[in-house]
């Protein structure tokens, strides 16, 4: 059986986020392209509040989520907050539907700006004139978008279903333009057909009673699609798992907890990565997080850090983010090391407070969401590096963990996504 939508995790399906102003029809597009009531519609400005998402399936693109905007001239201090969870948005988003609305003499000022957000970030945009079946001169305004942005909008009625299929077809081209960016594989370049690779995964209290976590998950289903031969062990049973094998195993994929563990029992030939380690070049910049770990041997007890974990659980005991982490790197740098913890989509835009940021594997979020986290840090000079990265340093054998291998053209998204003077001004 093929893979089913509700299979394919949130991280890994396209993220289409739509912008506009209040009552620029956002909701009534996406319930127009989804063929279903999803958000709220109402003529009253600011119905929509908190991001809306729903997952779905477009022919040509795949599985998808479709997320709903608060209008970004929202006011009051409810409003900045919206407006604010808009921005977060424009950080997760793939592909983005800039909506359009309104007579020939609207001023286009604050489109112009999240047009020129979007742009620096690198993410297409579909431009939308909406509400074409009640707009006047149309056509004069559709010219006047054109002059003002480059790009002729495509004329919608979320109402009517006018143009509606010429989005879909305007997404799924836009999608077409994405494909070196969405074929990139969780191994990198490490193993082929016919390779031996082991994967140990520590059954622990953090491990969920029944079941894998999905970076285990989809690490097997990579391995098995590129015909691997393929094992799966405890850290208890490694080595009854290396004895019972004709031949080393070209790679070993481990939890970054037993880094240690573990390569101090494998063969000199066999490789060794971990879980974290690929889901930093697979989510990130793999090339910035070696950067960043090579930092902590200069950190000092003044200094502070922070962990950003994309998960929102509840913490158990000897939890990694919350425990284990900030225990190796006071140990190395001293108790007064202080370090914070935000997770979820929290996320400080200023980190002029930190000399670190050390990132989790990200496997609840996509590449986007993640690459705009690195921009930020980028942008204000701040060192950042992934929790895989940063055990493997911390316990003195980052030299020895296998990296994977990112395509040059995949090494980067987005730079400058926060450059200073685009974002001051979208946030005035």
């Amino acid at each position: 059986m093929g893979t089913t939508l509700n299979d394919t995790p949130s991280a890994d399906r396209t993220h289409i986020a739509f912008f506009g102003r209040m009552n620029s029809g956002k909701s009534s597009l996406i319930n127009a392209l989804a063929g279903q009531q999803i958000s709220i519609v109402s003529e009253v400005g600011g119905t929509t509040t908190d991001l809306v998402k729903k997952p779905m399936e477009i022919h040509g693109i795949g599985p998808c989520v479709l997320i709903d905007t608060a209008g970004f001239n929202d006011t009051g201090s409810l409003g900045n907050s919206r407006v604010a969870l808009a921005k977060r948005a424009a950080g997760q988003a793939d592909l983005a539907v800039l909506v359009f609305a309104g007579g020939p003499e609207e001023d286009f000022t604050e489109e112009k700006r999240w047009f020129e957000l979007l742009r620096k970030r690198d993410t297409p945009v579909i431009l939308v004139l909406n509400k074409t079946d009640i707009t006047a001169q149309a056509g004069q305004l559709a010219e006047r978008i054109h002059r003002g942005f480059g790009q002729n909008p495509l004329l919608v009625s979320a109402e009517t279903k006018q143009g509606i299929g010429e989005l879909k077809q305007s997404l799924v081209t836009a999608f077409a333009g994405m494909q070196q960016e969405q074929a990139r594989l969780i191994t990198g370049g490490l193993v082929g057909p016919s390779d031996l690779v082991i994967l140990v995964m520590p059954q622990d209290i953090q491990a969920p009673k029944g079941r894998l976590i999905l970076p285990q998950v989809q690490t097997i289903r990579e391995l098995l699609d590129q015909k691997c031969l393929t094992m799966c062990t405890t850290t208890g049973q490694f080595a009854q798992a290396l004895e019972a094998l004709k031949r080393p195993p070209k790679l070993i994929i481990t939890d970054s907890q037993v880094f240690r563990t573990i390569y101090e029992q494998k063969p000199q030939e066999s490789k060794l990565t971990s879980f974290s380690t690929l889901f930093a070049a697979y989510k990130g910049d793999m090339d910035y997080f070696v950067q960043g770990a090579h930092v902590i041997g200069t950190l000092t007890q003044q200094d502070r850090v922070l962990i950003a974990e994309c998960c929102t659980h509840a913490p158990l005991e000897e939890d990694i983010g919350r425990e284990k982490l900030p225990r190796l790197l006071r140990k190395k740098i001293g108790a007064g090391l202080a370090v914070d913890l935000v997770s979820g989509a929290d996320f400080p835009q200023d980190l002029s407070a930190y000399s670190l940021v050390i990132q989790c594997g990200a496997c609840m979020f996509n590449r986007r969401h993640v690459m705009s986290r690195v921009d930020a840090a980028k942008q204000q000079q701040v060192p950042m590096t992934n929790y895989g990265v940063a055990i493997a340093y911390l316990n003195g054998i980052l030299d020895q963990v296998e990296l994977p291998q990112v395509p040059a053209a995949c090494s980067g998204m987005g730079k400058n996504f926060l450059e200073a003077e685009v974002w001051k001004q979208t946030q005035s």
